[in-house]
């Protein structure tokens, strides 16, 4: 679907050159929603922006639908553009235009007859649940409803990708959720493939299937989400995938756990699946003579399962707490000793 090979972005700021893409290759499937996250400056906008030509290639190429983007010129670029969305932070709404003209927009300018257009606006505020919404200008729309104006522009000339640079970063958490909810509906609706930037591991904890993480103009780590999320390899994955599974407020309840429970063995366990920690927990009760006490608990939901942590106190002689260890290491739960025996 979409094929990246050794692409390449140096910006010449006066007399210094800054490299925001550096060899980056990657494919990105039909069907997917590929998530990519990073820092501020680590290159993300400028690699999402590559792949429509808003900016232009320093070198490497990009393929869509077989079509090799760098290589297009002229009129033959601006069609293929029209086969690629685009949602912005930042709305990028015509302020003079109602919801049914700023949608219209690029059917105008694709030279759409009056009636195929008509339908088509209708078609999408209906998909984008904007009904009742259809005069009204953009001052007199809600941050929510303006991205869904947004979304339902970039979807006009039906494309068969559709782009989002941090298309939810300026609107609240529950606003992001409805957004989220309705671009994952639009992906399973429309089969679209989605590219989506962002620097929030709760966005691609949500919606994404596959992730690359970007550092430097580089991709530090890329798979899927569930792996990226239970087996973090680099220092800045690591730092993302925190945002979700380990926040500050649980470590400060473990530290108030390590202190009040004096005794006994306390270990962390992670799983995927919501059964996996009980499956694990009633059969160490039931072999071992040693008490399970539950001390925390979360649960992380993402397209692809749910990553579970439980913190247990293990209490009992040493011989049965050591089997009942082992046990749990032979299982798929991985087993993280927080504090030997008290």
């Amino acid at each position: 679907m979409i094929t990246i090979q050794n692409l390449k972005k140096v910006f010449q700021l006066e007399n210094q050159s800054v490299t925001a893409v550096e060899s980056l290759t990657q494919t990105i499937n039909q069907g997917d929603i590929f998530g990519v996250i990073g820092y501020s400056g680590a290159g993300k906008s400028t690699f999402v922006r590559l792949l429509n030509r808003l900016e232009e290639p320093t070198s490497g190429t990009v393929h869509i639908d077989g079509k090799e983007m760098s290589a297009l010129r002229g009129k033959k670029l601006r069609e293929a553009r029209q086969e690629i969305g685009m949602i912005f932070q930042h709305f990028n709404l015509l302020w003079s235009r109602t919801t049914e003209e700023n949608i219209a927009f690029p059917l105008e300018v694709a030279g759409v007859s009056r009636q195929e257009k008509e339908r088509r606006v209708n078609e999408l505020i209906e998909l984008v649940g904007l009904s009742g919404r259809e005069k009204s200008y953009p001052s007199q729309l809600s941050g929510g409803q303006k991205q869904r104006v947004g979304i339902a522009r970039a979807l006009a000339n039906n494309p068969s990708v559709l782009l989002c640079d941090e298309a939810t970063s300026a609107l609240d958490p529950d606003t992001t959720n409805s957004i989220l909810d309705l671009l994952m509906d639009i992906n399973k609706q429309l089969g679209i493939t989605i590219v989506i930037i962002t620097h929030e591991m709760h966005v691609i904890r949500k919606i994404c299937n596959r992730v690359a993480v970007m550092e430097d103009g580089l991709v530090a780590e890329e798979g899927n989400v569930m792996d990226i999320f239970t087996n973090p390899q680099q220092e800045v994955t690591k730092k993302f995938v925190d945002q979700v599974v380990s926040q500050t407020d649980d470590q400060e309840s473990m530290a108030y756990i390590l202190d009040l429970e004096s005794k006994g063995k306390i270990v962390r366990l992670h799983f995927i699946g919501e059964t996996a920690s009980e499956a694990v927990i009633s059969e160490v009760a039931k072999q071992f003579d040693i008490s399970v006490n539950i001390l925390q608990g979360k649960l992380t939901q993402t397209t692809t399962g749910v990553l579970g942590t439980l913190t247990v106190q293990l209490q009992g002689n040493q011989a049965s707490v050591a089997k009942a260890l082992t046990f749990m290491e032979e299982t798929e739960v991985e087993v993280e000793v927080i504090r030997d025996e008290g």
